[in-house]
Parts: C-alpha cells; structure tokens; sequence
C-alpha cells in the first residue's frame, strides 16, 4: 500500500505564545480530495501553513508522502494557491504566460534555466485551463475569475500529486465560484491529485470533495460526508439545521 500523501499526528502550533492548533491528527491518502472548514480563527491557514513549512510546530509530526518533513525535498510534488486574490495587485507586470512559468521555476536549483520540456508543461497546462487565447494579457487586467484560474494553472503546471489550495473562492462571485469548484474536482478525478481545499463554503464544498474535515483548533469532525451527514454527535454539533446545510449536497 502506497504511503499517505499527508499524515499528521498530534500537531500543535500557534504564534507568539497563542495556540491555533492543538492535537491535531489525521491522514490523507493519495486521490482524496478534503474540504478543510470551520470558523474563523480556527486555525485552517495555520494549519496549511505548517504543512507547507512556513510554520514550524511547537510539538507534533508532519509527513509528506511517507517522509518527515524536515527531509521532504521534493516540493514541486506540491501545488499551492494561496488566498488572498482580493488584495492582488492589479498593477503587476507580468503576463498569464510569465505568471504560469513561474510554477516551473519553482522545484529548479540555480541558475533557472527555462527548458522545452518547460515550455510544453506550460502550454499544456494553460490549454487546460482555457487560458492559451489570453497568454499574452496582464494578469492585472483580468477579472477576477480568469485570474485565479492563471494562479491555479501555476500552481498546476507541475502537475502535483497533492493541491492545497487556502481560501481560493473568497473573491469571486457565486456562478464563477461554482465553476472553479467544478474544475477542481475534474483535476482531482482525471489527473488522480490529492487536494486539500480551506473553505468557509461548507454548503457547496458537499458536493465535490470526498472528506470533510471540519476544524476547531482541534478535529471536530473528519471523515466521508455521508459519514458526517449520519452522525447523530455532529447533528448534536451543529444543530439539525447547520448539519442539514453542509449535508445539502444536490
């Protein structure tokens, strides 16, 4: 059996003192694709944080792909997408073409040199992602839906084995919303990627990832949906109505 593409145990963290995560254990296996919910000052982007190595525990054990952290090399094994599209500068100059290569650029010791094989990941990636007619536009000059799909496609263009994407719907409106879902959970199914999505969307994430794992500061919750949608302790959570609005799934 193939090693979890994430597995954390007993993790702590926090900043200045301050706890946002406490005991927090759960594992990821390759091809699952996680909603990661709860309030805010839950400790959802800390904890994507401390995945990523931005953060270090105050005690506890993260593993990628079966290897400890502190000797997890291979980062372009990882695509992310930041949040934050709402305080982008419009003003950046760069095109959607130069935006997507520098996802390459990423894992690349020095000097960075731009290959072919560079330039035909790019390529693919970007008509994929139906940007290929607008690879030569700003990125500040695009709206906010063609936008985050020219971020996603750089955190793509790798063609990760695991996603993690922190709050990436924040700032669009419902209809592009729903497509950037869509097009997520198409990445998850065809390309076979393990995805880890922060969201306060718990009515709309039901629909598309597998797991939900809900977060207060420690797991209240993490298992299938249908296994959160018949648990009488969640409906005792929640409330019935609460439960009833993430189980709403169709």
């Amino acid at each position: 059996m193939s090693a979890a593409a994430l597995d954390i145990r007993d993790l702590c963290a926090g900043y200045h003192g301050s706890e946002a995560l406490k005991g927090v254990s759960f594992s990821v296996n390759p091809g699952d694709y996680i909603g990661v919910c709860g309030p805010n000052g839950s400790g959802k982007s800390t904890l994507v944080k401390v995945i990523l190595g931005l953060l270090p525990p105050t005690h506890g054990e993260v593993s990628l792909f079966g290897t400890p952290q502190a000797n997890f090399k291979t980062w372009q094994r990882i695509g992310y997408l930041p949040q934050g599209l709402q305080f982008f500068n419009p003003h950046f100059p760069a095109t959607v073409d130069e935006v997507v290569r520098l996802g390459r650029l990423a894992g690349k010791g020095f000097p960075k040199r731009f290959t072919r094989e560079d330039a035909l990941a790019v390529e693919r990636t970007m008509e994929w992602m139906g940007i290929s007619q607008i690879k030569g536009c700003m990125i500040g000059e695009l709206s906010g839906g063609l936008r985050q799909r020219v971020l996603l496609a750089r955190a793509l263009v790798n063609d990760p084995e695991l996603l993690v994407l922190d709050e990436p719907t924040t700032a669009l409106d419902p209809e592009t919303r729903e497509s950037f879902y869509q097009l997520i959970f198409e990445m998850n199914r065809e390309r076979k990627a393990t995805v880890l999505l922060v969201t306060h969307d718990t009515a709309t994430i039901g629909k598309f990832a597998s797991h939900l794992l809900y977060l207060d500061k420690q797991v209240i919750f993490y298992g299938s949906f249908d296994d959160f949608c018949n648990s009488t302790e969640m409906t005792g959570f929640f409330g019935a109505h609460g439960q009833h609005l993430v189980c709403h799934r169709h």
